[in-house]
């Protein structure tokens, strides 16, 4: 009697932790393709590339050399300062262009007027299309010999030759951030537009009983309301941008002289045209420590939104 008492307790609790094994079992199976995906096309070409950074290995000729920090001082003394401000200037107008422009559409189409739905579904379409599609169509468009912008100009009487946008530093600089900012714009506005519903339609309404206009009701009302998702999304398309490629690439190639080369494109020529993988290595780590740094911020402001959320 007692013995079977205690098999019919104890079997409950058997089945229960078979039932738990099994559980983490299939866990593990539904974890594993992930993470040998992620070992095989993240960290082990990570790893891979950080380990060149400390020979001398080139694409044109077997074997390594350990050659300690030479790359990585190379790097830093070979124009890293020209490399580092070129890049934040792609950054940085690749930011905040689309972000003003996502913020003043969202704006507009969190209110209601005929044809809203319509309207925020059409914003969405430059967002779809794939990045490179993008640049091909703005590389057509800034086409010094049969470019739109070019043929629209001209027949405008704005310019008399054609000018060749993609290959002066200036032109080309702003020829990318526009390329860059139309394919981008429809994922800030979305980020800013979910933020906007979020605001209590009560306070625009005391506000507005109170005398306060359209501007003053933003800069008290709205933005105290939306400030931690816009900081969230100008650090996310910053470190989007910081290492951005395809635009770049497809563009202009880094060029004219290698004028609005990027870090992106910059260790893709070293590996691939140059053919030297340590200083491509080394030039890598350098990238990702600076992005490391600006990961870190953004954790630490999430953290804090989430800590300011929950009060």
């Amino acid at each position: 009697m007692t013995s079977s008492s205690v098999t019919a307790h104890e079997s409950p609790g058997r089945g229960r932790l078979g039932s738990r094994l099994s559980e983490r079992t299939f866990l593990v199976f539904l974890l594993l393709p992930g993470f040998v995906l992620l070992c095989a096309i993240v960290l082990y070409p990570l790893l891979r590339s950080l380990v060149s950074a400390f020979f001398d290995e080139n694409l044109l000729y077997p074997g390594m050399e350990f050659v300690g920090l030479e790359n990585l001082s190379a790097v830093l003394a070979d124009d890293f300062g020209r490399l580092v401000w070129q890049t934040l200037i792609f950054t940085v107008g690749a930011t905040i262009a689309p972000f003003l422009i996502g913020l003043a559409l969202a704006l507009v189409l969190n209110q209601r007027f005929p044809g809203q739905r319509i309207l925020r579904g059409a914003f969405l379409i430059p967002w779809l299309i794939p990045g490179v599609v993008v640049s091909f169509l703005w590389m057509w468009i800034f086409d010094a010999n049969y470019g739109v912008l070019n043929g629209i100009l001209m027949s405008l009487g704005a310019i008399d030759s054609p000018v060749a946008w993609l290959f002066q530093t200036d032109t080309a600089r702003g020829a990318l951030i526009i390329a860059k900012t139309w394919n981008t714009f429809p994922w800030v506005m979305v980020m800013l537009l979910a933020a906007l519903q979020t605001v209590p339609g009560e306070l625009h309404e005391a506000a507005s009983m109170d005398g306060a206009g359209v501007v003053r009701r933003f800069f008290a009302v709205t933005w105290p309301h939306i400030r931690g998702v816009a900081a969230l999304v100008v650090l996310l398309e910053f470190i989007w941008n910081f290492q951005h490629f395809d635009t770049i690439f497809v563009l202009t190639g880094g060029g004219p002289a290698g004028t609005t080369s990027t870090f992106a494109t910059e260790v893709y020529d070293t590996a691939f045209r140059g053919y030297d993988l340590g200083h491509a290595g080394a030039l890598g780590i350098v990238w990702m420590a600076l992005l490391t740094v600006l990961v870190v911020v953004y954790v630490w402001l999430s953290e804090r939104g989430e800590k300011e959320g929950s009060r």
